[in-house]
């Protein structure tokens, strides 16, 4: 059957582990399964961290998530398909939800699949070699210190794509003496209030 690695626990790496757990609960073998999540928690971007810049750890922080956040689409484009948004909530909710209605519905899902167990937190992939034949992953517990070589069957990328952000250079950016910052690192308005701004 083999072993399989998922980088990333947010909407999609959650996904495959939920769908390896109901492909279990029907009586399929799965392989052996470690999701590695360099975050303390599950979510991916949705979960919000008030950091920016560095972690507790030093490491770049990957939230982009702001504190006031409404979805820009609708829920209906978002619901999974074997977790409605009316089994979780028990009731009906809006189309366009803020960050923490959306949140909780990513992680409803999780916990009802069970799957928190396949996870390693605060472990950074910091290497991947394929050798015609298996992944070697070398992996750092971000809390003990300890880097790890394992060898797997499988792999799976889900680690998202808006977690480094991209800043282009500009003139005179350097000699510029107010603050530059990049939407990834922007949390909260209130910080801003009574200043003047370029957006």
């Amino acid at each position: 059957m083999g072993k399989i690695a998922i980088i990333g626990s947010g909407p999609c790496g959650l996904s495959m582990l939920r769908s390896f757990q109901q492909a279990e609960f029907k009586g399929e073998k799965i392989p052996e399964i470690v999701c590695f999540e360099k975050q303390e928690d599950w979510g991916g971007l949705w979960n919000y961290s008030w950091r920016t810049g560095s972690d507790q750890y030093g490491d770049p922080v990957p939230n982009s998530m702001y504190r006031y956040l409404w979805s820009n689409g609708p829920k209906e484009c978002l619901e999974f398909a074997d977790y409605t948004f009316d089994e979780h909530f028990g009731k009906p909710i809006p189309s366009f939800p803020p960050r923490e209605v959306l949140y909780d519905y990513i992680l409803g899902r999780a916990h009802k699949a069970d799957v928190k167990k396949y996870i390693r937190f605060n472990t950074i992939v910091s290497n991947v070699i394929y050798n015609g034949s298996e992944f070697e992953i070398t992996s750092l517990n971000k809390k003990e210190k300890n880097i790890s070589k394992e060898k797997f069957d499988y792999l799976v990328v889900a680690s998202g794509h808006f977690s480094v952000p991209y800043i282009p250079e500009y003139e005179g950016m350097k000699s510029f003496p107010g603050r530059i910052l990049h939407s990834h690192d922007f949390r909260d308005a209130e910080e801003f209030r009574g200043k003047d701004l370029i957006v």
